[in-house]
């Protein structure tokens, strides 16, 4: 009883230290946000003043408009969108079937397979998109959306395979043997039991394939070549030329840029994380 004061006087004074490192941590998270923000409603005069200025004499909103009307952002946007969306989705849906038949066949060298399809992911993209470069050439899919989908598919669809595998593992097989007995095939048990139980694994499938395909940079560089096939991160890119960087444009179609991701996150944060850390390790 002598030392509880002291002991109550030390755990507040832990506890205010853990909320100051939490503020300095927000702080340091949430700044370049803020900064981001700052900077796109300031006119080009004032982003490049020295010394700088936090906050803008007169906001404005030009480097919205110049990004978005000007510059044609919408069109980038929708490419992102069209690829990202299907890339997503195909990558997840054969990802399934994939992890279905891994799980549930009894394949010779299974293990190796998988294996095989870990080591893929190892590879690091600047390996490969020179060779991709020359077979999307050879198939005329050269600057197409077609062809930036097939290139994304072969970097989502061994992640998807891997991960849905380790949820589709935790799903008994006795739940396969009684819908069976009811007169279901493989394709009715895979639809309509298997999907609805791996229902978190296959959100963070297509939120993980999503990110990957909409902020790329190099595949699109090198992958394509018209006008009518910027996208986002291209797009972004240009505003930094070699003499000089446009602040407010860039700040401005990097928040707009992310803002997709932000929203998916928020909306998803629940399911990502259940599907991150429920079956990621169930091999």
């Amino acid at each position: 009883m002598i030392d509880s004061p002291i002991l109550y006087s030390r755990s507040r004074l832990v506890l205010f230290g853990v909320y100051i490192f939490a503020a300095l941590v927000g702080v340091f998270v949430f700044f370049p946000f803020l900064w981001m923000i700052l900077t796109s409603l300031k006119s080009e005069t004032e982003a490049l003043r020295i010394p700088v200025i936090w906050l803008p004499e007169r906001a404005t909103i030009e480097a919205y408009t110049t990004m978005w009307v000007r510059k044609n952002y919408a069109t980038y946007f929708l490419n992102s969108t069209i690829i990202s969306v299907t890339t997503a989705l195909i990558s997840t849906l054969l990802g399934a079937m994939a992890g279905y038949g891994f799980s549930r066949f009894p394949l010779r060298g299974r293990g190796l397979l998988m294996g095989f399809v870990l080591t893929t992911q190892m590879l690091p993209g600047v390996l490969v998109v020179g060779p991709y470069f020359r077979i999307l050439s050879e198939l005329g899919l050269y600057d197409t959306r077609t062809g930036l989908i097939i290139a994304f598919l072969t970097i989502c669809l061994p992640f998807a395979t891997w991960m849905l595998k380790g949820f589709i593992d935790g799903i008994p097989t006795e739940l396969d043997e009684a819908a069976t007995v009811d007169g279901c095939g493989r394709f009715a048990i895979f639809f309509r039991i298997v999907l609805p139980l791996v229902r978190p694994g296959i959100v963070a499938t297509m939120l993980f394939a999503f990110l990957l395909a909409w902020g790329d940079l190099l595949w699109v560089a090198t992958l394509t070549h018209s006008e009518g096939m910027v996208t986002v991160t291209l797009a972004i890119a240009r505003t930094v030329q070699e003499f000089y960087v446009a602040w407010p444009e860039l700040m401005a179609g990097a928040l707009l840029g992310g803002f997709p991701g932000i929203v998916l996150y928020l909306l998803m944060q629940q399911w990502l994380v259940t599907g991150l850390t429920a079956g990621a390790v169930k091999q």
